[in-house]
């Protein structure tokens, strides 16, 4: 009824020239690449598993605890391997490698992964306590659990990061846009981020692939851990990997609307104030505040104050 036959054949024209262009014709009869929904379902199996009496099912009671998270994790981790299997040969195939033992590999790997989720729920059980000490609007931990948008996308973000550890970057990279997409919150798997991390708010937070952040650290809404610049090889390619996000150490606190771009450190116990555009180090202990002209406008630069080291 609306003529879609020569659609089609243009659409396969089109496929085959990008294939053709890109090298990568060859597609087997199976999915080639690990799918969004399945990994959706891993995720929110895992975070079942990890907090089963607030993020599993409804029903669930204080006897049948083990046996669901037991259940969850046997399903997930199976599923798991399966789109560990697709990434590992999905990989091998653009580059064109004989990948031996892909079934050892991904059951080596998630076995790997799985080892280390009693260290994830420890990393985020500190996460919410930092939410819940950090906000006075917050009446409880459940409260924070359930409903703090910075939460979710730690919890998607601490997986994720695994993932990424263990040279899954497809699998790592839909966990974290699953966590952007609920959250507005954008983390690359690949930043390093340590205990008690707290993101208030979070709409608009941005988080590089080679940030490092320490234990303690507090951002707001607006936030962005950036790179100022983006080398090229010779051959005029980005050059893939190379550290170009901040370092902030431990106990820093970042507010509102501000921007920290580049290989910068951040030096532990500063406060970064709202709207601030930062581009060199700040020392420890560092109080870095926009700077104004003698009209009140604000300019693109900030200036530092020093304040005495918390402890």
């Amino acid at each position: 009824m609306f003529g879609t036959d020569g659609i089609v054949e243009s659409l396969r024209t089109v496929r085959q020239t990008w294939r053709d262009r890109h090298g990568s014709s060859i597609r087997s009869e199976v999915r080639g690449v690990p799918a969004w929904e399945t990994v959706a379902d891993i995720v929110e199996k895992l975070r079942g598993a990890l907090f089963p009496m607030l993020l599993g099912p409804a029903d669930l009671c204080d006897e049948r605890e083990d046996l669901y998270v037991g259940h969850a994790l046997q399903c997930a981790l199976q599923s798991l391997r399966d789109q560990v299997r697709l990434e590992y040969k999905y990989w091998a195939r653009d580059r064109g490698l004989e990948l031996e033992d892909v079934d050892q590999r991904a059951v080596s790997a998630v076995r790997e992964f799985a080892a280390r989720l009693p260290d994830i729920r420890k990393f985020l059980d500190r996460d919410i306590l930092a939410a819940f000490h950090g906000d006075p609007a917050a009446r409880s931990v459940d409260e924070v659990l359930l409903c703090y948008p910075g939460i979710r996308a730690m919890i998607h973000h601490r997986m994720a990061h695994e993932w990424h550890r263990l040279e899954l970057p497809l699998i790592a990279r839909i966990t974290a846009e699953l966590a952007h997409a609920q959250t507005g919150i954008d983390i690359h798997p690949g930043a390093r981020i340590g205990a008690g991390f707290f993101i208030d708010h979070g709409t608009g937070v941005v988080i590089g692939e080679t940030t490092v952040i320490g234990d303690g650290v507090r951002i707001y809404q607006g936030v962005t851990l950036g790179a100022k610049q983006f080398p090229r090889d010779a051959s005029g390619a980005l050059k893939k990997g190379l550290p170009r996000h901040p370092i902030v150490e431990d106990d820093v606190v970042i507010y509102a609307g501000s921007t920290v771009l580049g290989r910068v450190t951040v030096g532990r116990g500063s406060v970064i104030a709202g709207n601030v555009w930062l581009m060199h180090d700040v020392p420890p202990g560092s109080h870095i505040r926009q700077a104004h002209t003698l009209n009140g406008e604000p300019q693109m630069h900030a200036i530092e104050e020093s304040v005495p080291m918390r402890e």
